[in-house]
């Protein structure tokens, strides 16, 4: 086992748009995207689950050719509102750094 922080080469975070969060992970080699691709880790289950969201709201798109993994979700506060935390969702990525991956 070993976190995904210890894997990625990048984990990121930022807004799409003042209505969405997507989450960046980049691979250095693609044996380590595939074993983070293919352990299950990231699902849209996981996401909506770590993230405290609908699944319907979470969306998990593999990049083979770019060796990434991208996660949508609906932000729950529009960037640059009063509820917004976090203007450019550039802290969320916190989250992903221990999952655990086989």
């Amino acid at each position: 086992m070993a976190r995904l922080d210890q894997i990625a080469k990048v984990i990121r975070s930022k807004n799409a748009g003042p209505f969405c969060l997507t989450l960046d992970v980049l691979f250095a080699t693609q044996a380590d995207y595939e074993r983070v691709r293919d352990s299950g880790a990231i699902t849209r289950a996981s996401m909506a689950g770590l993230y405290q969201q609908p699944e319907d709201e979470v969306q998990v798109f593999f990049h083979d050719v770019a060796l990434a993994i991208k996660v949508s979700l609906v932000r729950r506060a529009s960037a640059g509102s009063v509820q917004d935390t976090d203007l450019y969702g550039a802290q969320q990525h916190v989250l992903l750094y221990p999952i655990e991956v086989a």
